[in-house]
């Protein structure tokens, strides 16, 4: 089970908060700390990642970067 930066599980349909900006690859887009990332999904291949949207596009973060909402 993926948990966020605080250790709190994250589940399908979290909505979770990003506590550092990140640059986006591939893309010239940063998204900002304090972003709010809607209905995440979870990745089957790996804890770490959960992917959803920020600015409509649809990215893949790493769990040490966001926090529960």
């Amino acid at each position: 089970m993926p948990k966020d930066a605080n250790g709190t599980e994250l589940n399908a349909g979290d909505n979770v908060t990003l506590i550092k900006d990140l640059k986006v690859k591939g893309t010239s887009m940063t998204a900002k700390q304090g972003t709010v990332v809607r209905k995440i999904t979870l990745d089957p291949e790996n804890a770490e990642y959960i992917e959803g949207k920020v600015d409509g596009q649809q990215i893949v973060i790493l769990t040490q970067y966001v926090k529960k909402a």
